[in-house]
């Protein structure tokens, strides 16, 4: 073990984000230039783009669950994590080198059509990102103690990722998005491959109500060949019980893939309309439920599902910005061409990632110590709502896009890393792959609502400024859920203004 594991020191910290980092930036590459790429290079129109970007969702359900599971279950490389993250940074790679390339591809292989290749491509991405961002963030929750040390994990994770995140921006603003996918190849593999090897990972990890003198113990005592702490027991039904508040959106998942592939549909958005009805409903009883006198790990549970329900709706706001944001800004500023348009798309995801690589460590952390990260983070949330409606009511220039964005982000530099903090506190240790992989589903499956049906509303909408409606509204109800979320046990425990409040 490094030195500056044993210390937690800040340098340890830097190392431990990197893995993060490294699929952040794939992802900022394709949050870039995949819309702008597939606009402007290959012809395709809104709902055709919905659809590549739902391959990520769908990627994340299959991936980030599946992944988890094993990981917690595995001991490959001196490591749970290692050999996920090495393998899954190694193939997002490759795809962000296929997407400029996606042509070639097509004439190399006699291909006609260019949507099925650019879906393709787009789900091996998604996958590859999803098989390592579960053990990326999970590795931080193994190696670091309960309490403010594994917040400052989480807050670093985004410092550093969301860094390079506003490098990324800056090189496709000022060199163009092909420039930027093929900087983006080079970072994403060294930067997934080589930090992992200098992080040593724990082999035992505990259960509820296990002291870390019985853990070191046991992890002393056990052989290579045992894997004490696994979990082997995660059924079907588990993993849908687990996910209560979320069986509206996955019910709206499935119907639209099916609508999408087959072309069967109800009439009358009733199956939309139901679908809505049923989220809003698990999500409020979720939220409403009691911890008092339950287990630890009953309470646990608990407390992991009201964390799906108020995550679940910001991420129909964020993800619906980061696919249709070129359609509002073509349609505020219709006199841009489309590499201007380019341009201010990134420059306005730069200001966004901007705010959310300074202010975690220096602003949210120190929040978070002194009022909590459940009343920060809902807190971040509101202002981003407010955000979203000032860009509806004002964001007719590239400008006041920027300023906008910057409180804007405010809100995503807190969804990318508080979240984590607060969901991490609510389960055993022993399950973190397999619940930072349901903990996933919270995002991916919100996506594909944003991915069809806002899609749908963008693409028959014609003032596009509807999606600043749609974003500042989910993360409003969002941020009111947060708001009914309990403090985590350790937060009140170090903070004893919040023991008063309770």
């Amino acid at each position: 073990m490094l030195d500056i594991q044993k210390k937690l020191s800040n340098t340890f910290y830097a190392l431990l984000a990197l893995p993060a980092t490294a699929m952040g930036f794939a992802l900022s590459v394709q949050i870039a230039a995949l819309s702008w790429l597939l606009t402007y290079q290959y012809g395709l129109d809104i709902s055709d783009i919905g659809l590549v970007w739902a391959t990520g969702p769908i990627a994340g359900i299959v991936g980030q669950v599946i992944i988890g599971i094993i990981s917690d279950n595995v001991w490959v490389w001196n490591g749970r994590r290692r050999v996920f993250i090495v393998i899954g940074g190694t193939l997002a790679s490759l795809m962000l080198l296929a997407l400029p390339n996606i042509g070639v591809i097509q004439a190399g292989l006699g291909l006609e059509a260019v949507l099925g290749l650019a879906v393709l491509i787009s789900m091996i991405l998604d996958l590859s990102i999803n098989v390592s961002f579960n053990p990326t963030r999970s590795i931080i929750a193994d190696v670091t103690p309960e309490g403010r040390a594994r917040t400052k994990g989480y807050t670093w994770m985004q410092t550093v990722s969301g860094t390079f995140g506003v490098l990324s921006y800056f090189i496709g603003a000022v060199f163009g998005n092909i420039e930027l996918i093929y900087f983006g190849v080079v970072l994403v593999f060294f930067f997934s491959v080589i930090p992992p090897f200098f992080i040593k990972e724990p082999k035992y990890l505990g259960r509820y109500g296990e002291d870390e003198d019985a853990i070191a113990m046991e992890e002393q005592n056990s052989d290579e060949s045992s894997l004490p702490g696994s979990v082997n027991d995660a059924s079907l039904k588990q993993i849908l019980i687990s996910i209560r508040p979320l069986w509206g959106f996955l019910l709206y998942g499935i119907y639209a893939i099916i609508k999408r592939l087959s072309g069967f549909e109800i009439p009358g958005y009733y199956f939309e309309l139901f679908a809505l009805g049923l989220s809003v409903i698990l999500i409020l009883q979720a939220l409403l439920k009691s911890e008092e006198g339950k287990s630890k790990e009953e309470a646990g549970k608990i407390g992991f599902q009201k964390v799906l329900a108020a995550h679940s709706f910001s991420w129909i706001g964020v993800q619906s910005m980061f696919i249709y944001f070129f359609a509002f800004v073509s349609y505020q500023m219709p006199d841009l061409i489309a590499d201007q348009v380019g341009s201010v798309v990134n420059w306005s995801f730069f200001s966004l990632n901007l705010v959310a690589a300074i202010i975690p460590v220096l602003a949210l952390e120190p929040l978070a110590n002194r009022f909590g990260r459940v009343k920060t983070h809902a807190s971040s949330l509101v202002i981003m709502a407010i955000g979203y409606a000032a860009m509806w009511a004002l964001g007719n220039s590239p400008w006041t896009l920027y300023i906008l964005m910057i409180v804007v982000g405010v809100g995503w530099a807190s969804i990318i890393s508080l979240p984590f903090a607060i969901m991490s506190q609510k389960i055993a240790q022993n399950q973190m792959g397999l619940y930072m992989g349901l903990f996933n589903l919270s995002v991916v499956l919100p996506q594909l609502v944003s991915s069809f049906a806002v899609g749908d509303i963008m693409n028959a909408a014609p003032n596009k400024t509807v999606l600043l409606i749609i974003c500042s509204v989910t993360v409003g109800f969002s941020a009111l859920a947060w708001f009914l979320v309990k403090e985590p046990k350790d937060e009140m425990t170090e903070n004893p203004a919040l023991v008063d409040e309770k």
